[in-house]
């Protein structure tokens, strides 16, 4: 078996035996692909795992549009900061934006998604542990942020953080929880390599694993 599968199917069963005897819906895998070359990645595509992110959208391009006109069930999701510049290209190549986090982003957004004819998955990302050198809109301002995406008409599923890496993410992922059950959303992107399991305690729906599936980047 290859390694990529076998680290996947590990995740895989881990996130199942956590969950065993809950009523909870098992939260869908990203499997974060940045800086890893197609070959790298392909194992994980012919094993049927669907759903892909990345960082960059001229990365996102130049290894995916290729594959996609043949693998039509593939869903990618920018998990990466969107320069507004950037937003016409995003829309073509990306399912779901994880990183909303501006007016004048969310704008360009809807703006765009006008033009191309084209609905995509938008979730707000929060910077849940106040940093200032993170992207991510304040929690005090997320209300009025939601709403105004709702006037834009944007597909707005979920929230999504990251939580400080030096902390406990318990305290930000319970937070995160609390915010997305008062806007009513269903969806909740947060858990990575080091912290997925615990973020199924706190209803993620989408976990973002990438070091884990695919190993040290290149």
């Amino acid at each position: 078996m290859h390694d990529v599968i076998k680290s996947y199917e590990e995740i895989i069963n881990a996130i199942e035996h956590r969950l065993k005897d809950q009523n909870i819906k098992q939260p869908k895998v990203i499997a974060v692909s940045k800086t890893f070359s197609l070959d790298k990645i392909l194992p994980l595509i012919n094993y049927g795992h669907l759903d892909y992110g990345e960082n960059k959208v001229q990365e996102a391009i130049e290894k995916w549009t290729n594959i996609r006109s043949t693998k039509k069930d593939l869903k990618l999701h920018l998990i990466g900061k969107l320069q507004t510049n950037k937003v016409k290209q995003a829309i073509k190549i990306f399912d779901y934006i994880h990183s909303v986090d501006s007016e004048k982003l969310a704008k360009k957004i809807a703006d765009e998604q006008n033009k191309q004819g084209k609905k995509i998955k938008i979730f707000i990302q929060v910077n849940i542990g106040d940093e200032n050198q993170k992207s991510g809109i304040n929690k005090n301002q997320l209300s009025d942020f939601y709403q105004f995406c709702k006037t834009l008409k944007l597909n707005v599923v979920g929230l999504m953080c990251i939580p400080p890496f030096d902390q406990d993410p318990k305290k930000y992922f319970e937070e995160m929880s609390t915010l997305n059950k008062i806007l009513n959303l269903n969806d909740l992107s947060m858990g990575m390599s080091s912290d997925y399991l615990e973020a199924l305690n706190y209803s993620a729906t989408y976990l973002r694993i990438g070091s884990s599936i695919f190993g040290n980047r290149n």
